[in-house]
């Protein structure tokens, strides 16, 4: 099976050849062509070529253009802070709505020009390139994010207490924003969008339920609608949130390591993809081969929310199933590197070469638990 086909297949609950393997590769993937991260972010060329490179080198199912949360903001005329081997920042303290009556004058971007339309270019730069044999993720951010990027994260929290109405307004802004800009991606061919909504972490349970869930599902519903699969991607502890993130309607879900695997599976049912959540610096950078296929108890292994940038120098056994091992149809997690999967009195070992040269030269074998 090709990327594209291992991905499809696992959303649409068909058989596919192994796990896919669907990492966030951003500042990895700069230093592995050996690119400023400046550059990576600002011109598609660069970005594409890394993630080209990354996925061609170990073997990835999918590409994206994830690289960062400000370019909607800066194409709205945020003040951002640029670094030059590091992600830009938004500046909080100067943030776009520190007035809220701004909002009312606040137009949509018609994405002719900036940085959002260097996403839509890579995009289509990917889609040209790689499409044929995987899935190119689209990116945009979720609801809450959006609305942290333009108030400034801080205010935000004061003002889910003090003022709904703006929060309300500030959030429909947000979500008709982000859906034209999934929409102008899925139309240059990415054939999955991401949503990231790490702010919605934050926020605690209420507030999340009240406001930020029932607009990701309004997003999600929206981006499906195009013929778009969903991956809803929300950095931190989300425990407290797993079962409403388990409604929004998303075809795939991320777990960050600090969400145990076996709580987001009880939460969100045995039909929802999970995709997680290995630790990627104490498990892999700086981990053994043994804290590296350390499951406790639950479904899969997979770092999150980023590979390190030291990673490939590490040489941590990570357990992943060959190619040639048959997976079931059941709800099994999509993860990177692909899992151990443990269902009812079954466990799984695993083999592996070191150093590796990539994260398939582990062989899973399935073994009793004694």
């Amino acid at each position: 099976m090709t990327g594209r086909e291992r991905i499809e297949a696992r959303i649409q609950g068909r058989p596919v050849d192994s796990l896919p393997l669907m990492p966030i590769t951003m500042m990895f993937a700069a230093d592995s062509i050996g690119v400023p991260y400046r550059e990576y972010a600002t011109d598609h060329r660069a970005l594409a070529a890394a993630q080209l490179e990354t996925a061609a080198k170990f073997d990835f199912d999918y590409v994206s253009v994830i690289s960062d949360p400000a370019r909607e903001a800066s194409d709205l005329g945020a003040k951002i802070q640029w670094f030059d081997n590091q992600p830009p920042a938004i500046v909080e303290s100067e943030a776009l709505l520190s007035d809220k009556s701004s909002l009312a004058r606040l137009r949509l971007p018609d994405m002719g020009g900036g940085r959002m339309l260097d996403r839509i270019e890579g995009v289509r730069l990917l889609a040209r390139q790689t499409g044929a044999s995987r899935i190119v993720e689209g990116w945009v951010e979720g609801p809450c994010a959006m609305a942290a990027d333009l108030r400034g994260l801080n205010t935000l929290m004061l003002d889910l207490y003090d003022d709904e109405g703006f929060i309300i307004d500030l959030f429909e802004y947000a979500m008709a924003m982000e859906i034209e800009f999934a929409r102008a991606q899925a139309r240059d061919g990415a054939t999955l969008i991401g949503i990231g909504d790490a702010a919605a972490s934050l926020i605690g349970p209420r507030f999340y339920e009240r406001f930020a869930q029932p607009y990701e599902q309004k997003m999600i519903r929206a981006i499906r609608g195009m013929g778009v699969p969903v991956r809803l991607h929300i950095c931190g502890n989300t425990r407290k949130i797993l079962a409403g993130m388990g409604k929004t309607g998303a075809d795939i879900i991320d777990l960050d390591f600090l969400a145990p695997l076996g709580e987001g599976r009880a939460a969100m049912g045995e039909s929802q993809i999970l995709l997680g959540n290995m630790d990627p610096v104490r498990a892999l950078r700086d981990g053994t081969r043994h804290a590296a296929r350390k499951c406790d108890g639950d479904d899969a292994l997979c770092p999150r929310p980023e590979l390190s940038v030291a990673w490939p120098n590490t040489y941590c056994c990570i357990p992943s199933p060959a190619r040639s091992f048959p997976i079931s149809s059941s709800p099994l997690e999509s993860s990177f590197p692909a899992a151990v999967v443990r269902r009812a009195a079954d466990a799984a070992s695993v083999s592996c070469r070191e150093p590796f040269p990539s994260p398939r030269a582990c062989v899973r074998r399935s073994a009793k638990r004694s």
